[in-house]
């Protein structure tokens, strides 16, 4: 069907609105923030007993000081997800889109088809990071860690040439989920590298270059590659040449020119020392909850222990052999599976491309499974005795702050807590204990709060408000602090199992949110492999590019579309084949930062593109082969590049790489990641987009494209 270039449909207020809706949405995408609503506190109350009496949510606590007063403020999220959401249902209130633009925004048009790419990356990435939880990348990570020595230079090489070579392959999310972990415990634990600045933002930048090889490792390369038809191994073929020039060029870039401080990369690294013993010591499963028992509290600690722990955590990695090499089988076979029926077919697209990885990844997802289940005693065995140590850890400090406000009564209830640890200490190792019904562990604090009542008000708003863990912990340990008498371990437990304790000491009723705790600490518990992978998966990717989607096929309908492409043939018929490189490179890395990430940039541009090519058919002026194929791919290197630019909202990993960083303490500001990361895309681009034209000039004739 021949693309609508009716540019007059602009002058509708529809039109305007939609436009402006759309750079409204962006705006928020990349300034999120969160929107104050305040309800009557009597429609609240009604709400949260309701949900109580419907045994959804545990019953509230009355609160004197709050029932004052009249209000609950509730902070609304406007970000990435809801965002776009709200603006699609805004313009189909108002008449601006219709069922059909959803239709085409969702099971797609114009060779795009937004359903099959995102179940297409959702099943390939769910491989790729279960490859990750089997501890591969870090003890490859590990062993480049080995052969580079402590020789800052030649290990900054093998650590970019590493994180370059796997993510070509698995893609930059993987990547960035543990490499960025492993990088930042190896800067804490060198005495002389007094920053990690170099070795984040080189790991950054050249996992996202080196995601624009291959097809299947981003999901902007499966838009594009649908919007235009192109074989996987076409797009390869075009790809690499530019991405590798890239990627050499870059590093020296890096090492002696941007990062060239012995702060940042020493000449000589000096890494504190791993004791023999905890060499020989046998690592343990980071999926298991619990498994290193303090030593993730301890390592937190910016101290000679908390070092040695994270120096532990990297010169001692575990590596599930087993996982890794049916994971690496499985994905080397999908891929290859892919290349050879894309290239085997006609257009590229006979089937859907999920209809490899599907079922590979549910071949990954039973092997996780069965080995979750083979070894269940095991992990789970693990789980509670690194709990038991947690949370004797935990009553040890409440003890001591009791004996500083009761110093009479504090030495019995540690005296009693310690005859009951010893106690417990000669029963079956998978006793959870007393303690563990006295305090709500982390795996139940993480799972309750997307689902509890907590999560819709504030606490602070809203106290009476408790999640089931938190008012048994505190009945609990009043309990354990008033009593002279040891407590009965498996009958606290057995009741925390059913849904706590109320002030009285009776026995609560499970609720919804307590049993889905429960059930999420059994299944991290017995499979732990399944659940972090499930927990890493990239899901908030869906809505969002769905919406996405949609909002540019408003822009297609309501005219906006055909303005641009009108003006993008007016720009390279005045500048050629080398002005459509460096015009839509430029546009595409710009619009990363201010168009809904990287995801939404393509979305946009392929839909400009595609009108262009109509605009060139209706007049009857072809386009020629060079100039088509350096404008796609140009716009191919601007997308994967522009992450790496001025803003981390420019793509998801940059969401997700700041996260990753925060957790372990090493704050990137957005100033800081702007000014670090602009030399960088200035010269990757140059040199990416010089190779390009170069290529295109010797492999493309001025003959006229044909579609």
């Amino acid at each position: 069907m021949a693309a609508d270039l009716d540019t007059n449909k602009i002058k509708s207020w529809r039109s305007i609105i939609t436009l402006i809706v759309f750079v409204i949405t962006n705006i928020i995408v990349l300034f999120p923030f969160h929107v104050p609503i305040y309800l009557p506190r009597w429609l609240v109350n009604i709400v949260v007993d309701g949900l109580a009496a419907m045994r959804i949510i545990p019953q509230r606590k009355s609160n004197t000081r709050y029932d004052r007063s009249i209000f609950v403020k509730f902070n609304f999220p406007l970000n990435f997800i809801t965002a776009p959401l709200i603006a699609d249902l805004f313009l189909l209130a108002i008449l601006a889109i219709g069922r059909q633009e959803v239709h085409d925004g969702t099971v797609g048009a114009d060779n795009i088809s937004p359903i099959d790419i995102m179940a297409f990356f959702l099943t390939l990435a769910y491989i790729a990071i279960s490859i990750d939880a089997s501890g591969l990348i870090r003890y490859l990570a590990f062993k480049v860690l080995q052969k580079g020595g402590n020789l800052g230079h030649r290990l900054f090489f093998y650590l970019y040439a590493f994180f370059f070579g796997l993510g070509s392959f698995i893609g930059n999310d993987p990547i960035i989920l543990s490499g960025t972990a492993f990088l930042a415990y190896m800067t804490r634990v060198s005495s002389n590298i007094v920053h990690p600045r170099a070795w984040i933002h080189a790991q950054f930048a050249v996992a996202n270059i080196a995601s624009a090889i291959l097809v299947s490792s981003n999901p902007t390369n499966l838009v594009l590659a649908g919007a235009f038809e192109i074989k996987f191994i076409v797009y390869t073929a075009n790809m690499i040449v530019p991405v590798v020039v890239t990627a050499i060029v870059v590093f020296p870039f890096l090492l002696y020119i941007l990062f060239a401080d012995v702060s940042l990369i020493p000449v000589s690294i000096k890494m504190h020392e791993l004791s023999e013993a905890a060499k020989a010591r046998k690592p343990v499963n980071p999926n298991i909850p619990y498994a290193r028992g303090t030593a993730e509290e301890e390592e937190e600690a910016d101290n000679e222990n908390g070092k040695l722990l994270s120096l532990e955590e990297i010169m001692n990695p575990f590596l599930d052999k087993s996982g890794a090499a049916f994971g690496a089988v499985i994905m080397a076979a999908t891929l290859i599976t892919l290349l050879a029926l894309n290239a085997a077919s006609n257009s590229g697209k006979e089937h859907p491309v999920y209809w490899v990885t599907l079922p590979a990844a549910f071949v990954m997802f039973c092997w996780d499974l069965m080995c979750g289940w083979i070894h269940r005693h095991d992990t789970r065995e693990i789980a509670a005795k690194g709990r038991r140590e947690v949370e004797l850890a935990r009553a040890e400090r409440e003890r001591v702050q009791s004996l500083q406000n009761s110093p009479e009564q504090a030495p019995m209830e540690g005296e009693h807590l310690r005859d009951w640890s010893q106690s417990q200490a000669t029963q079956d190792g998978v006793s959870i204990g007393a303690i563990d019904a006295s305090i709500n562990t982390k795996a139940h604090e993480d799972y309750q709060a997307p689902l509890s009542a907590s999560a819709l008000v504030e606490k602070d708003q809203f106290p009476e408000i408790q999640q089931p863990g938190v008012i048994a912990r505190d009945t609990q340990m009043s309990a354990l602090s008033s009593s002279t008498e040891p407590l009965d371990a498996p009958a606290v437990l057995d009741a925390e199992k059913r849904g706590g304790l109320n002030k009285a000491g009776k026995q609560q009723p499970a609720t919804l949110v307590s049993i889905s705790a429960d059930t999420y600490r059994w299944m991290q518990e017995t499979f732990p492999t399944v659940t972090v992978v499930v927990s890493h998966m990239p899901f908030p990717l869906v809505p969002f590019a769905l919406s996405m989607f949609v909002l540019v096929q408003a822009l297609v309908t309501k005219g906006w579309v055909p303005v641009f492409a009108y003006g993008w043939d007016h720009w390279v018929s005045k500048t050629g084949t080398v002005g459509a490189v460096g015009g839509m490179a430029f546009l595409s890395v710009i619009l990363c930062n201010f168009a809904g990430t990287n995801i939404g940039t393509t979305i946009l541009l392929s839909r400009v593109i595609q009108s262009w090519m109509e605009i060139h058919k209706q007049n009857g002026i072809p386009i020629s082969d060079r100039t088509f194929w350096a404008t796609v791919y140009s716009m191919a290197i601007g997308v994967n590049y522009g992450a790496f630019s001025t803003s981390f909202s420019a793509s998801l990993a940059g969401l997700l790489w700041r996260d990753i960083l925060a957790r372990k303490h090493i704050r990137v500001g957005s100033l800081e990641f702007a000014r670090v990361n602009l030399p960088i895309i200035a010269i990757a681009m140059v040199v990416g987009c010089t190779v390009l034209v170069g290529e295109v000039y010797v492999v493309r004739g001025t003959g006229p494209y044909d579609a």
